[in-house]
């Protein structure tokens, strides 16, 4: 029950999902949540392998080997338990609003979704940039063609507002994330898949990325939650992507892999353990929110220097 809590923290939640996926009435659910009757093997087998969970977890068997989950997602063609994985991920973000001590943290060397999803343009290039190195899709496939669907853009519209309710965030980026970034659009610009007034919007929207971030790094928090926001600058570069979600009730770290994919797990010790690395990658990056500001103003300056160059 911990394990499946985790996935749907509130009982309303899992007692629909759990009707829903395994073809039983809400009073047999009910009945399986408060242990008054035990789940079936089958029922145990059905749930890992739609939810991504492992049966050492679920089961309470621990072998002493942390297990990581992969949940592949199809961008550009969504099935329906694409969606589904997607409406999960957010979901899993409710627990932040409801813990006092909520903490997301954030690792990253591209424009990672906690940064792009608010942005359409910014959102659809990850997409594309995404179909053109990884996808079955064809690889001369322009941006005007990526077509995101009005329900994706919904649930990564609630997904950009909703990691805003941790209390605390901190985000360490790549000190040459937006010179790849920038690097990336003018490639594809070269080689005609993007045209000139989608790299214009492409501009406009990192100049907007701008302002926002300027706002977060000079009052600390954000403007729509008012919760405390640490953003770093690190002073090394950053080879893989990592996140973790971390409150009293639901706990995950996340290796962020080829773009658009996530590595997981829900192993209590690997995510304590994950959580310290991350710490301490603090320690070889600066501070950029609230205090020194010269420095503040020397990066966005220079960031704006590099996305005139569009």
């Amino acid at each position: 029950m911990e394990v499946l809590h985790e996935k749907f923290p509130k009982n309303n939640e899992l007692v629909e999902e759990l009707c829903t996926l395994l073809c039983i009435e809400r009073p047999a659910a009910y009945r399986r949540i408060r242990n008054d009757v035990p789940f079936t093997a089958g029922e145990i087998a059905v749930m890992a392998a739609n939810w991504g969970i492992s049966l050492d977890d679920i089961v309470g068997i621990y072998s002493g080997k942390v297990a990581f989950q992969m949940v592949p997602i199809n961008y550009t063609n969504p099935s329906s338990q694409d969606i589904i994985n997607l409406q999960n991920r957010v979901r899993s973000l409710e627990a932040l609003k409801e813990d006092p001590n909520s903490e997301y943290m954030v690792i990253t060397n591209n424009l990672s979704r906690s940064m792009a999803t608010g942005f359409d343009m910014l959102y659809k290039f990850n997409i594309f940039k995404w179909g053109y190195e990884f996808s079955n899709v064809d690889a001369n496939t322009p941006l005007s063609d990526i077509v995101v669907s009005q329900e994706i853009h919904n649930i990564v519209r609630q997904f950009y507002q909703k990691m805003k309710d941790s209390v605390t965030t901190n985000i360490i980026l790549d000190p040459m994330l937006f010179d790849n970034f920038v690097s990336e659009v003018l490639f594809f610009h070269s080689i005609m898949l993007i045209t000139d007034e989608e790299k214009k919007i492409i501009k406009n929207e990192l100049n907007n990325l701008i302002d926002y971030m300027i706002e977060v790094a000079s009052t600390g928090c954000f403007p729509e939650t008012k919760n405390k926001v640490y953003l770093y600058i690190s002073t090394l570069n950053i080879n893989t992507n990592y996140s973790y979600i971390y409150t009293d009730r639901f706990k995950v770290c996340r290796i962020h892999a080829f773009n658009k994919y996530d590595i997981l797990s829900y192993n209590p010790d690997m995510i304590e353990t994950f959580k310290t690395w991350m710490q301490k990658k603090k320690r070889t990056s600066i501070l950029i929110s609230e205090v020194d500001e010269k420095n503040r103003l020397v990066y966005f300056q220079r960031l704006r220097a590099l996305i005139d160059s569009l």
